[in-house]
């Protein structure tokens, strides 16, 4: 299924989005810099949001909402290189009525393309003042439940 975002594909329960690699992303020997797949990843996610039709600035301002990354568990298998296309996965594996835990993938060239890196990402939904845990919102819990 394709989104209303150019670009942007969900593929059944796995939402992916396309990455260019630029020369900013790499290192001296043109491979993507080890730290930039927390970005790439981030991005996915971000995007995932926006795709429920969740704003993440909007439920900051509105909702004195956020989201932060309490753990992230990567393993890197191939490296990205500078000019690569990439593909970069994000489905929630699990939640809590805080927590959720992405399973998310960068994958060369196609969404069903070589795996060069895999992550377990859990974010916990907080208030943004007092930053202590608050539900999830229930679109995503429903999102969660498909």
């Amino acid at each position: 299924m394709l989104s209303d975002t150019p670009g942007i594909e969900i593929l059944s329960s796995q939402f992916s989005i396309p990455v260019r690699v630029y020369y900013e992303d790499t290192d001296a020997g043109g491979v993507v810099y080890y730290a930039n797949y927390l970005r790439f990843f981030e991005r996915a996610r971000t995007e995932w949001l926006y795709s429920l039709g969740l704003d993440q600035k909007a439920l900051m301002e509105r909702e004195r909402m956020v989201f932060v990354v309490v753990s992230a568990d990567i393993r890197y298998v191939k490296p990205a290189r500078f000019a690569d296309e990439l593909y970069i996965s994000a489905e929630i594996s699990n939640h809590s009525r805080t927590t959720a835990t992405f399973n998310q993938l960068v994958l060369r060239d196609n969404p069903e393309g070589e795996l060069l890196c895999e992550g377990k990402i859990r974010v916990a939904c907080i208030n943004a003042v007092s930053f202590r845990p608050r539900p999830l919102p229930d679109l995503i819990v429903s999102e969660c439940e498909h």
